[in-house]
């Protein structure tokens, strides 16, 4: 992915729009690009809940896409003043704690409803952590309303049986932004 483009590209549209920034620092991280926004005013730029952030990452995205002629959207990650990194960190710390849940009563539970981003976070968390190794986990649903289910490797579905895990009612992730 070409770095350059992605920081020219993502000034302009800051520029564009009137948002004050002092640097951008664009790297990638595992199979994504992170772009990093510096500015003196962070809120304004991340918005209600994130939602200005997001559509600037969209925009940024469809950009990318089409002058690199691209198939499909890049992957790439805005974050300003560590806002996404902080949603992450809380998306793994209740991953893990669903997941001591899980092994204490042999329950599945499922957790909100949440982004693909997020889901991903969850799933790579629980196969990646040496710890949690006696997990699995899998996406359920349609839509805005799919949601990651944490079951103990163990449990084997019988045919036919349809997955009725414990819904968690306030597990903190009501208010992820991507």
């Amino acid at each position: 992915m070409n770095h350059d483009l992605i920081k020219t590209t993502l000034g302009q549209l800051l520029e564009h729009l009137n948002f004050v920034y002092t640097n951008i620092t664009v790297s990638n991280e595992e199979d994504y690009v992170r772009a990093e926004i510096e500015a003196p005013e962070p809120s304004r730029i991340i918005g209600w809940h994130g939602e200005t952030l997001n559509s600037i990452q969209q925009l940024l995205k469809a950009i990318i896409r089409t002058k690199e002629h691209l198939e499909r959207a890049p992957f790439i990650i805005l974050d300003i003043d560590d806002y996404r990194k902080m949603q992450e960190d809380k998306v793994r710390s209740i991953a893990q704690q669903k997941a001591d849940f899980v092994r204490r009563t042999g329950n599945r539970i499922a957790l909100a409803p949440m982004s693909p981003y997020f889901r991903r976070i969850v799933h790579l968390h629980i196969a990646n952590t040496p710890e949690l190794q006696d997990l699995s986990t899998m996406s359920t649903g349609e839509g805005d309303y799919r949601q990651v289910v944490l079951r103990l490797k163990e449990e084997k579905l019988k045919t036919g049986e349809e997955l009725a895990p414990v819904i968690a009612e306030d597990d903190g992730l009501e208010n992820l932004d991507i």
